[in-house]
């Protein structure tokens, strides 16, 4: 008895010349709808699936291969004389190899204009299950979902009139990511549309594509890949090859850089994902020069990111460091040109025109677990912000309030940021007490020669003691903002009307392990 092959695909790339090759090492061909007619009128003989099943295709499609003969054909095994039996009574002929790839679920809903009627019907059901059911009998059923597989397959069977072994169970296995994929962007779609979607479901899969293997991870011995869509959002223009860090960096700085969106032209500059300054002006290159005066060592080998268009001006300014990473919303031609001369800096634009809504976070953990919170909000406001004080902030410590809470939410705990209304004076981050952060901000203050003198502190989570307090009066700061919650929050908050500082706590923490 010949071989047969069920070819049932949405993708016809390279169909055709693959299905030459079967037919010339000796297979019967048996397909559906519209690949049928694509095999026919390339020449090629082959039996419609309602042949094999005696129905004829029916429901508008939606059923013609979920048969006993389709899957009969698929899931029994050869060497079970039961199964060989039953299958012979019920005239059930093995089918040895399918070419099956899916409904475009994934292209259907990243349509602006689908319909969820369109969307539902462009969920495959009878190819997932020819799938699962052909990789389930892998030891004598080949299968194929993807396209770039039919170049060694074609090999094998010119080679041998068969696949090897490894190779069914390669593709077996890749089947199984293929429909898990398809399965939880259905699930993804659907849940995101349910009017009270849960926040955390008893199971929880993210449908994610490999983009691009990396040279190597964190450190030069450990792999790493970057998975999803980062090419639809961010093109690189120049540069070398994006690495593990890079990518970690330029995440830390496009959160970041989205707390100014809308704002006046701003300048963040980031080093290992904590900013090391910021600054806003009338322009980007004056911007640039408040955030570089805030630490003229640590932007060395960091990353620069802007919410203008960069132009040539500014471009001069940055071209004068070594930077790794540019990220701009467009840079301006004479500005590009400029900074192309710099071989291996990497340009990237950042195509977001709008701030996204917060997405889940995910971190490995012991065990085999993972780690699954809400995105911190990516914008800040002071519409909930309570004065805790006798005086409250004047209107530029407000201001100056406001910049250095949307800049010390991304920074490292325990982090405090000196800040004034447009710029960032000193910065400290990822120290064990918040004390030392702040002795390291006033440090930092004192080498770039910047004066604290009525700036305001900033700090991502409570001051437990009035001591940071009083050390960011003694170094200058009229103004403080933090979440509050302390039970020493009346003894801080007496120590800075003591001082005659204006407080304020905003009830939201801003932790960043």
């Amino acid at each position: 008895m010949p071989k047969r092959a069920l070819l049932s695909v949405s993708d016809k790339t390279g169909l055709v010349d693959f299905a030459r090759v079967l037919t010339q090492a000796g297979y019967d061909l048996i397909s559906t709808g519209g690949t049928a007619k694509a095999l026919r009128d390339a020449g090629l003989k082959v039996s419609d699936i309602s042949d094999i099943t005696g129905f004829p295709e029916m429901m508008d499609g939606r059923v013609k291969t979920l048969h006993p003969k389709v899957h009969g054909g698929l899931l029994f095994l050869r060497d079970n004389p039961e199964h060989a039996a039953q299958a012979q009574a019920h005239d059930i002929a093995p089918i040895d190899l399918v070419v099956v790839n899916l409904y475009p679920f994934e292209q259907t809903i990243a349509k602006a204009d689908v319909t969820l009627e369109h969307a539902i019907e462009n969920i495959d059901i009878g190819g997932p299950s020819m799938l699962r059911s052909a990789a389930k009998n892998y030891r004598s059923v080949t299968v194929i979902t993807d396209p770039s597989d039919y170049a060694v397959v074609a090999a094998e069977i010119g080679a041998q009139g068969d696949t090897t072994l490894p190779t069914r169970e390669r593709l077996a296995a890749k089947v199984f990511r293929t429909t898990g994929y398809y399965d939880s962007l259905i699930a993804n779609y659907l849940s995101q549309r349910s009017p009270a979607p849960e926040a955390f479901p008893e199971t929880f899969a993210v449908p994610l594509r490999l983009a691009q293997t990396l040279r190597y991870g964190e450190n030069p011995h450990q792999a790493a890949a970057l998975y999803g869509p980062f090419a639809k959002t961010f093109q690189q223009l120049h540069g070398k090859e994006l690495s593990y860090n890079n990518l970690i960096d330029i995440t830390a700085a496009v959160r970041l850089i989205r707390e100014f969106h809308g704002a006046e032209p701003t300048v963040a500059i980031l080093k290992h994902t904590n900013p090391c300054g910021v600054g806003s002006a009338e322009s980007l290159a004056a911007a640039w020069d408040k955030a570089y005066a805030t630490d003229r060592q640590a932007p060395f080998g960091g990353i620069i990111v802007v919410n203008r268009p960069l132009d040539l001006a500014v471009a001069e300014h940055i071209a004068e460091i070594f930077s790794e990473v540019i990220i701009a919303p467009s840079f301006d031609a004479d500005a590009l040109a400029l900074l192309s001369k710099k071989k291996n800096l990497r340009l990237m634009v950042n195509g977001e025109t709008t701030v996204p809504a917060p997405r889940p976070e995910i971190r490995t953990a012991v065990g085999d677990s993972f780690l699954v919170q809400g995105g911190d909000a990516d914008t800040v406001s002071d519409a909930n912000w309570k004065v805790v004080t006798k005086r409250p902030p004047t209107a530029a410590e407000h201001a100056a309030l406001l910049f250095g809470w949307r800049v010390v939410k991304h920074l490292k705990s325990n982090a405090i940021v000196y800040a004034a209304s447009d710029r960032t004076l000193g910065v400290g981050a990822g120290q064990m007490s918040r004390i030392d952060s702040s002795r390291i901000a006033v440090w930092k203050a004192g080498e770039a020669k910047l004066s604290l003198e009525g700036s305001i502190i900033a700090s991502d989570a409570f001051f437990p003691f009035p001591d940071g307090l009083l050390a960011a009066a003694d170094a200058g700061a009229t103004a403080a903002i933090q979440p509050g919650g302390s039970v020493s929050d009346p003894k801080v908050i007496a120590a800075a009307d003591e001082r005659g500082m204006a407080m304020v706590f905003t009830g939201q923490r801003h932790f960043r392990h």
